[in-house]
């Protein structure tokens, strides 16, 4: 069996006595989609700010393609395949939306997979190279920002909630645009995401974080049958597989 492309052992986050991730391990092959639920609270979006290096752990290692991440900066992390997207998309707001395109794949180093005009259509924004950034919705920048990650020639690709906000129609694009984008250049996914049925239909695994804590990890349909991970969402408000 292959060695896994990104991998995690033993990671714990504090923050001062508040102890957030507690011996956290995952793997990640390649091509493969993993989606990391859980309550709200459970140190989801922790994890990426690790892996992706906004964060470094108290303890444990994180591997990406058997090399050391846990006390690179942002940029190396970046630079070496691990690409990601926020929950508030960051774009440069000054830049075109073609620039920014640009800007990215300069930071990278090497050559985006595919043309920037070819980026925007797959995501969305097709004709928007000229565009000003500033001038595009909430919604528009959050795609900009996936094609920015895209631009990146990466290997693994982090996404943070990228269907927070999205109608059911547009939640059924996007699953097929993550299956896409898996397909097309073979890029890893791992994706924070509280949509279900996008995670049902998507994700060759899911990852249950509960305080801090992988309480189950397999198949999505296998994993929502688990009791602790049903208790672990009824027990929250809200909270619903």
């Amino acid at each position: 069996m292959a060695p896994p492309l990104l991998e995690g052992l033993g990671i714990r986050k504090h923050f001062g006595g508040l102890s957030v991730l507690t011996n956290v391990g995952f793997a990640v092959g390649d091509a493969e989609i993993v989606a990391l639920i859980g309550p709200n609270g459970a140190g989801k979006t922790t994890l990426l700010n690790l892996i992706s290096g906004v964060l470094r752990p108290t303890a444990g290692s994180i591997r990406f393609a058997g090399r050391e991440l846990s006390r690179l900066a942002p940029h190396r992390i970046s630079r070496l395949g691990v690409a990601r997207t926020f929950q508030t998309p960051r774009p440069f707001s000054e830049l075109t939306v073609g620039e920014n395109l640009r800007l990215a794949s300069a930071f990278a180093g090497r050559p985006a997979p595919a043309p920037a005009g070819d980026l925007l259509a797959l995501v969305g924004l097709e004709g928007q190279v000229p565009v000003p950034t500033r001038s595009l919705t909430a919604g528009g920048g959050k795609l900009l920002e996936l094609a920015m990650a895209l631009a990146l020639g990466p290997r693994v690709l982090l996404l943070d909630e990228p269907m927070a906000g999205l109608t059911p129609p547009e939640v059924t694009r996007a699953m097929a645009l993550l299956r896409q984008i898996r397909d097309r250049w073979g890029i890893a996914l791992v994706w924070v995401e509280h949509v279900m049925r996008a995670v049902m239909e998507t994700a060759d695994r899911a990852v249950v974080l509960h305080h801090g804590e992988v309480i189950a990890t397999g198949p999505p349909r296998v994993v929502a049958r688990d009791g602790r991970v049903i208790e672990a969402y009824l027990g929250h408000q809200g909270g619903r597989l």
